[in-house]
């Protein structure tokens, strides 16, 4: 059984949130223990640091077994919080690797190493240029694990424990990882402009989970896309990233005014056309008419502790143009 972890703010479960309100038209219900949930590791975004919460990260838990996708700086802490545990992780889905959603990859490939009794391989499924991170990283264990090796008889090499794999993201949907459990299903999103994908091999990507419980599809950083809504086609949980709609007429403006100064790609630019504010989050969940939907990735942070404002803003304005349940995730929310 998942268990919400002790942390200073504890969150309520979605089962209680639902308990004290009649549900909303298309919400999905909370599944038995034998289902397919969804574990809100991290729900920051942005790459700044935030004591109150950590960076993007969520495991699908599947009859037990556990799928982590993306994996932010506070992954490892959230993993053990939330009860998972990081040994048991075997399958990794990266959304795209900017470093707010790979941080932590390097903390928990190395602990589940030095931690011992790993029964089954890791493997890191993600955009070009996963499989060379995966590699760098083993190269960063090295060290520690030359010294264990020697000093306390270990014999596990790091080669045969962790694999990265380039999935080859495009408009077209593909299926990454399929087992008994699980089908995983990928498709490139919007968070990099066409003039950057024009200028290299790096993508981004949406990503669906179905089992034969119920779908989950993580949208990943994304502005409004034409694949996600065709990926998240009748989706139980369509979990979001989001924008604060002022900040996101704020950056706009701001990057119109860099490039009139010749700055055409600034941060402000990145901030206003590869992120998605409410109305595209209701529009895709709409178009795609999914179940619910999870707000996560909140951006902005205040980089003090918390948002600049409540979560109920992003509620309230998703709403407008979403007519089933929608949720503000937190870390360690189970759903």
């Amino acid at each position: 059984m998942l268990a919400m972890g002790s942390l200073a703010a504890k969150p309520l479960t979605v089962l209680a949130q639902q308990q004290a309100r009649a549900p909303a038209q298309g919400a999905a219900a909370v599944p038995p223990e034998a289902a397919a949930r969804l574990v809100l590791l991290g729900t920051k975004g942005g790459p700044g640091i935030d004591l109150t919460r950590s960076q993007c990260a969520s495991a699908v838990v599947v009859d037990g077994v556990p799928y982590l996708v993306d994996c932010g700086y506070g992954t490892v802490r959230q993993l053990v919080a939330s009860k998972i545990g990081f040994q048991r992780v075997s399958n990794i889905f990266l959304t795209h690797l900017h470093d707010d959603h790979t941080a932590d990859l390097t903390a928990l490939l190395n602990f589940q190493w030095t931690n011992g009794n790993k029964a089954t391989p890791t493997d890191v499924y993600g955009p070009y240029g996963t499989a060379k991170m995966v590699e760098a990283i083993v190269g960063v264990a090295t060290p520690n694990a030359e010294i264990r090796m020697v000093d306390e008889g270990r014999k596990l090499q790091l080669s045969t424990l962790f694999h990265g794999h380039d999935v080859n993201i495009s408009p077209a949907k593909v299926v990454i990882y399929k087992d008994e459990r699980v089908t995983v299903t990928g498709i490139q999103n919007a968070h990099y402009p066409e003039s950057s994908l024009a200028r290299m091999q790096h993508r981004s990507m949406a990503i669906r989970f179905d089992t034969q419980y119920r779908s989950i599809v993580f949208s990943g950083d994304t502005s409004y896309s034409t694949g996600i809504v065709e990926l998240a086609k009748g989706a139980d949980l369509f979990v979001c990233e989001v924008q604060d709609e002022a900040q996101h007429e704020v950056m706009v403006a701001r990057a119109k005014a860099e490039a009139e100064a010749g700055n055409p790609d600034s941060v402000s630019s990145h901030l206003a056309k590869t992120h998605s504010p409410p109305s595209m989050v209701a529009r895709m969940a709409t178009e795609a008419k999914v179940g619910t939907v999870v707000l996560n990735h909140q951006l902005p942070g205040t980089g003090k502790g918390g948002l600049a404002y409540p979560v109920s803003s992003f509620v309230d304005a998703v709403r407008k143009g979403f007519a089933g349940e929608v949720i503000a995730g937190e870390d360690l929310m189970v759903i």
